[in-house]
């Protein structure tokens, strides 16, 4: 499977802006790849505080990036700001060509940053399925909690894809837990970040990645890089990787207990 990791910079607040700039992106690249992934946020950048940049789910946004998967014939990943009644979600999502969305709501949220004052978190760990391919999506703080994104044989999945605002003053952190999450899980991993400065004048350096079964990553984004690169999976390879090397089967049992309940 190919897929492209889009490193760039977030208009703030800006959806319309944001959503016309992934156009120009994904057109640059249309036959090339059969899934882009994009930041956390992407059509708003960061804005925990602002409720008025939250649309419904299917809202004009929605509607435009199942637009641009009819048309580029290309998964799109990543999330949005969505309001569900009084509620607000951190929605990862994914839109396939001519096929129904699915989404998973951000469970971790990221308290320093403001974002659980104004969020509800998700309670389900969400895989989703794109040509045969599962893929199991977090949402940047998620990436810290590993008993969340646990591979077990009712969560089995082939690439763990990480969306994410992550800001370069805490850059190492991302740096060694994503590796840490795909080897413990033994899939693909992929991560996605911003680059550039947002409206609360944080700095972003990316670090956007791609990992093979050995840990080497294949993606190559340079430091504060704007660029896409496109990485070729093969879920073959990874499925007799597992099978050289069965660790995750034989990981202890466990069950989740005192989740979040403040929805």
């Amino acid at each position: 499977m190919k897929i492209a990791l889009l490193q760039y910079p977030i208009e703030w607040a800006n959806p319309q802006a944001n959503v016309g700039l992934l156009d120009e992106r994904l057109r640059a690249i249309a036959g090339q790849a059969d899934m882009a992934v994009v930041p956390e946020m992407f059509s708003t950048g960061f804005c925990t505080d602002r409720p008025d940049l939250a649309e419904p789910w299917g809202g004009p946004t929605c509607q435009a990036l199942q637009h641009m998967a009819d048309t580029y014939d290309m998964a799109l990943i990543g999330s949005l700001i969505v309001r569900e009644g009084d509620t607000l979600r951190n929605r990862g999502f994914i839109f396939r060509p001519k096929d129904t969305p699915q989404y998973y709501d951000k469970h971790h949220l990221y308290a320093s940053g403001g974002e659980a004052e104004f969020f509800s978190p998700g309670q389900e760990r969400t895989l989703f399925e794109y040509r045969g391919v599962k893929i199991r999506l977090a949402v940047c703080y998620d990436l810290r909690f590993p008993v969340w994104l646990r591979q077990d044989k009712h969560n089995l999945y082939d690439i763990l894809i990480v969306v994410a605002c992550w800001p370069t003053v805490r850059i190492q952190y991302w740096d060694v837990l994503l590796p840490a999450r795909a080897a413990e899980n033994h899939c693909y991993g992929i991560g996605v970040n911003m680059v550039g400065t947002d409206g609360l004048q944080l700095d972003y350096n990316g670090h956007s990645v791609a990992y093979d079964t050995w840990l080497k990553d294949i993606a190559g984004f340079e430091d504060y890089e704007e660029a896409t690169r496109i990485v070729d999976l093969s879920i073959e390879k990874l499925r007799h990787f597992r099978e050289v090397l069965p660790q995750w089967q034989e990981a202890d049992e466990y069950k989740l207990e005192n989740k979040r309940t403040d929805s």
